[in-house]
């Protein structure tokens, strides 16, 4: 039901949903009575950074994937870098994988890396079955996943489009976000405004631009991550008419929060690109409902509460901590605020990514035939709540959503038809499998 809300009964055997229809005959093993809740196909979050191996003090994949069943979440893409080592080689995404199938309570996916020098490396990647690689066009702030300059950026699409393989990048200019860092940290000029002006829009939207015209030239599949400002989605939208195959991604907290929130709340809503000024935010929103966002990702980047603090807010670890809320902020800021219909809604956490990123038709849809994964979702505002410390299931409980009051409790969440959170608990084992996309 991708395009429509209806009253149905949902039927789920080995795993798969076997029957969608209202009233549906018959008895069941197991009754859910969700008379009252809304049910959504389970969230594909395609953009997390768990960190493991090497960095589980930052998060962990046992932590990051409870978080996002909390969430209602079924399956995310771990990125490549933050891990140490990072994805980006068969020998790395193997060792990911095998903590992946120790830890992960939900299904999980897997990114490989674009960066200098691995680029006879990308084979092994796409055997092995990842979704597809990500390149940073500005430094990532990790020093063993470098970021890529035109050259790298255009043989390594050359490459990936010979494989079948997508092209997600980070898009911001590193000659200019470096250069105004620079005269800022001359200065001595290191508060959080300082740090918003040194990422100014125009930074993104030159390596969209130059990303653009890689894809056109090369011929890859481009999928351009966190953008921050309607001006972006313009010159990707242009560039589709011309027949450039991109596709791109927005975030809960570029619709949700705005760069005052940054002054206010500090580093814990710190992320790059930055977050942008209320009238870039509405414009997100405007092509958001007109269909022209393809995914919504966490981007859900943590770190221990140490690196968040300090004076210099250049220094300070930019990542925002938010897996576990991605659905109930676009149900209360999209729904109820900006009466955006579910479906939109719906599409843009399961059905686009699912497509976006050819998974396997059983993946991102409530259909007969497709994978039992469920959120079910109490939608009625008198049992909206407040986001609490004490309620987060990451390995450190800070967001910058606490004390937000949130309409759209995930009551329980069902993958491949067991439930893996119910009311508030993880009550399953890990059940994570490695989904690949399907060329």
């Amino acid at each position: 039901m991708p395009n429509q809300v209806g009253t149905a009964d949902i039927g789920i055997a080995d795993g798969k949903i076997a029957a969608l229809q209202a009233g549906l005959p018959g008895s069941a093993r197991e009754t859910i009575e969700a008379a009252g809740l809304h049910v959504f196909p389970g969230v594909i979050d395609s953009h997390v950074h768990f960190n493991e191996p090497g960095r589980t003090q930052w998060e962990g994949l046992a932590t990051g994937s409870r978080a996002l069943a909390a969430g209602g979440g079924t399956l995310f893409f771990d990125m490549p870098l933050n891990a140490h080592p990072p994805t980006i080689d068969g020998a790395s995404f193997d060792q990911k994988l095998a903590a992946a199938q120790a830890n992960s309570l939900v299904d999980f996916a897997l990114w490989g890396g674009l960066v200098p020098g691995n680029l006879e490396r990308l084979g092994e990647l796409s055997d092995r079955g990842v979704v597809g690689f990500k390149a940073f066009m500005a430094a990532s702030g990790i020093e063993d996943f470098p970021r890529v300059d035109d050259q790298t950026l255009r043989a390594g699409m050359k490459r990936a489009a010979a494989l079948g393989k997508i092209v997600a990048v980070h898009a911001e200019s590193e000659a200019i976000t470096s250069e105004l860092t620079r005269q800022s940290l001359d200065r001595g000029k290191t508060t959080v405004r300082d740090y918003l002006a040194s990422r100014p829009m125009h930074a993104e939207l030159d390596a969209i631009g130059r990303a653009l015209e890689l894809a056109g030239e090369t011929g890859c599949a481009l999928h351009i991550v966190h953008v921050s400002c309607g001006a972006g989605l313009a010159l990707i939208v242009s560039a589709q008419k011309l027949g450039v195959k991109v596709t791109c991604e927005t975030c809960p907290h570029y619709l949700a929060l705005t760069d005052e929130d940054m002054v206010q709340l500090g580093a814990v809503a710190k992320c790059a690109p930055p977050l942008r000024p209320a009238s870039a935010q509405d414009s997100l929103w405007r092509y958001l409902q007109s269909g022209q966002i393809n995914t919504i990702g966490s981007d859900h980047s943590p770190s221990p509460p140490e690196l968040k603090q300090g004076g210099d807010f250049f220094k300070a670890w930019g990542g925002i901590s938010s897996v576990q809320h991605t659905l109930p902020l676009l149900l209360t800021e999209g729904h109820i605020r900006r009466q955006t219909p579910l479906p939109c809604l719906a599409r843009l956490v399961s059905t686009n990514v699912a497509s976006c990123f050819h998974l396997p038709a059983d993946k991102g849809a409530i259909a007969v035939g497709a994978d039992g994964d469920l959120a079910l979702v109490d939608l009625d505002a008198r049992q909206s709540f407040v986001v609490e410390a004490r309620d987060l299931l990451y390995r450190h409980p800070h967001s910058p959503y606490l004390g937000r009051r949130l309409t759209g409790k995930v009551v329980r969440t069902i993958l491949r038809g067991q439930t893996a959170f119910k009311d508030g608990k993880i009550v399953s084992k890990p059940l994570g499998r490695l989904v690949k996309p399907v060329m």
